[in-house]
């Protein structure tokens, strides 16, 4: 990712470009109350946007419950897929993680999604269970992985 790009902390006034970001990527997307409630009463929840010329690109939620954390979605608007900027705001995400005392990350990916399997595999994740039938949309299973941040 190049200095093109800025790391920061989701604001409230955000949320409006993160719920784009949301449906261009996603079957079943977040609602905006769930992004708002995630942003502002969920005390576990951590929230990062990338910016580009003070346009928010991507995003990343993240929960960190004493020594787990765990990825609950992150996304890259389609018009800027294939640049790094998920892998350098996963990168950021699993160091955040670790900072705060995490041990280990986790998260869910559709069995079918290889092209995001490959970056988390490349970051150190390891496949550790299905989820069957995790997907409401059409019932796909969800790969479980994780990482030691230790």
């Amino acid at each position: 990712m190049d200095n093109r790009f800025k790391i920061r902390k989701m604001q409230r006034e955000d949320i409006d470009e993160v719920y784009e970001i949301e449906l261009l990527s996603f079957s079943t997307p977040w609602s905006k109350e769930s992004l708002y409630y995630e942003l502002e009463q969920n005390l576990f929840a951590k929230y990062l946007v990338v910016e580009c010329e003070e346009k928010v690109i991507a995003y990343c939620g993240l929960w960190v419950i004493m020594d787990d954390a765990q990825i609950t979605n992150i996304a890259v608007h389609p018009d800027f897929r294939g640049m790094k900027i998920g892998e350098g705001l996963l990168t950021f995400s699993l160091q955040l993680s670790k900072e705060m005392g995490a041990k280990r990350l986790s998260l869910e990916v559709r069995v079918s999604n290889h092209i995001a399997q490959s970056l988390y595999t490349k970051l150190g994740f390891e496949a550790g269970g299905i989820r069957k039938r995790y997907y409401t949309d059409n019932q796909e299973d969800a790969l479980v992985m994780w990482v030691n941040l230790g």
